[in-house]
């Protein structure tokens, strides 16, 4: 039994249909091992046995009578702490949400539910989803699998961790400027950024609605395509047979996606990308320089958006807030209605170039993170290491934010250095495809 604890969501899936795995015991494995973890309170905010158990049931019988949903009927996966839960405390990694028992799931969880998943409990975060670090000093902060001094990245750090520890097959996380691919990145998981829309934030505590996405962090590429399809309620993209990278052409983003970046990264970067050669891809340079103007109108964006969300319930208690985090929210308050607006008008502009850049190309290739894990003790006591370590974190994958678009994060072999695929909005479907044969070629 303990096998099934790193095995895919879709093997599993695959086990329950054959008649070989029954979801009650999946369901028991999981939460015993979750319990017996020595960190299974710096993962989970809480684990729902009762929920898990009676889901785990319905779930065998269906499977008994040849009436199975999905094929991730009686999978056990976890669910950031955004995401609604009927009963079940919900607080987006903050106390100013203390005590916050939502009366239903969030649209997303009871679709999936619907189609047969099985919900093990509510899982840690960056405070508000607003760091790409995972540091949360007012709750949690789970482990790197990698280096359990260093962060796991975030915000949807106990998302990531969840699985890498085998307390989860997937977990449901949100991206905002890079909450799912970069503890993906640094657990050395598959990570999907949804294109902004395209799957419901109802029930979901936002932080940006103009950027939010829901996505999953898998143990592998077909595991991230049957979640999108699960979320959606669909059995999703069909992703047999993928086939070698021969006759695909990529981009290799230069510019400020390979600025500054750690050693490892780099090393990785230039592994993957030669591995991907070998297996038949095309690989062009490619640079778009109108991508930095995009990148300077973050501050402008994100943190207004979301100062103007949170302000009344921020200022009504400032105090209860990781001081970092404060700081970050109320930087939008330096900025006004008319530059949100010019921002906004300059961004699309700049979106309109990138299509053009990109056209042509199967998928625009650069390190997911330009950094390796930093260390967790370090950044609660050294704000200005804080502060760079949070922003070179998230600069490569908000491009994806910014450009709008579908991006995907795939482990290079190399221990927390992960290699992001952007992808065209709304092809989600064509973006995984490419991952499941970038997947193979970066395995061998």
């Amino acid at each position: 039994m303990q096998a099934w604890l790193k095995m895919s969501a879709a093997d599993l899936g695959r086990g329950i249909g054959a008649g070989e795995i029954d979801p009650v015991a999946l369901t028991r494995c999981y939460l015993a091992a979750i319990d017996a973890h020595p960190h299974r309170d710096r993962i989970y905010t809480v684990v729902t046995h009762d929920r898990a158990l009676a889901e785990a049931e319905a779930a065998s019988e269906r499977a008994r009578l040849g009436l199975r949903r999905s094929l991730l009927d009686g999978v056990p996966i976890s669910w950031k702490d955004l995401f609604d839960s009927a009963g079940t405390l919900t607080e987006s990694g903050s106390d100013l949400l203390k005590g916050r028992v939502p009366d239903q799931d969030a649209l997303v969880l009871e679709t999936a539910t619907a189609m047969g998943t099985v919900c093990l409990g509510k899982t840690h975060m960056s405070e508000l989803a607003f760091s790409g670090l995972g540091l949360n000093p007012v709750k949690e902060t789970p482990p790197c699998i990698n280096d359990e001094s260093a962060v796991p990245g975030g915000s949807s750090s106990g998302a990531a961790t969840s699985v890498a520890f085998g307390l989860a097959a997937c977990g449901i996380g949100s991206d905002t400027g890079g909450s799912v691919r970069i503890p993906s990145a640094w657990n050395d998981l598959v990570g999907l950024k949804t294109t902004a829309g395209r799957i419901s934030l109802e029930g979901a505590v936002p932080l940006c609605l103009k950027f939010d996405t829901v996505g999953p962090l898998a143990r592998t590429v077909e595991d991230a395509a049957l979640f999108l399809g699960l979320l959606e309620g669909t059995e999703g993209p069909d992703l047999r047979n993928p086939g070698p990278l021969a006759g695909r052409r990529f981009a290799d983003l230069r510019g400020i996606a390979q600025e500054d970046l750690d050693p490892e990264v780099a090393k990785s970067y230039a592994g993957a990308l030669e591995k991907m050669r070998a297996d038949g891809a095309e690989i062009i340079p490619l640079e778009v320089p109108e991508l930095a103007e995009a990148m300077a109108l973050s501050a402008i964006l994100f943190t207004t958006e979301a100062y103007g969300l949170w302000k009344d319930v921020i200022e009504a208690s400032p105090e209860v807030m990781f001081a970092e985090i404060l700081e970050r929210f109320r930087s939008g308050a330096q900025f006004s209605g008319s530059d949100y607006v010019a921002a906004w008008a300059k961004l699309e502009q700049v979106r309109m170039a990138w299509d053009q850049a990109v056209a042509g190309f199967d998928g625009v290739l650069l390190p997911t993170s330009p950094i390796v894990p930093p260390n967790l003790a370090r950044l609660q006591s050294d704000h200005d290491y804080y502060v760079k370590s949070n922003l070179l974190a998230l600069r490569n994958t908000r491009i994806g934010n910014l450009m709008g678009l579908c991006a995907l994060s795939l482990p290079t072999g190399v221990p927390s250095c992960g290699l992001q695929v952007l992808g065209q909005p709304d092809c989600e479907e064509a973006l995984l495809r490419v991952g499941a044969s970038a997947e193979v070629a970066l395995a061998s």
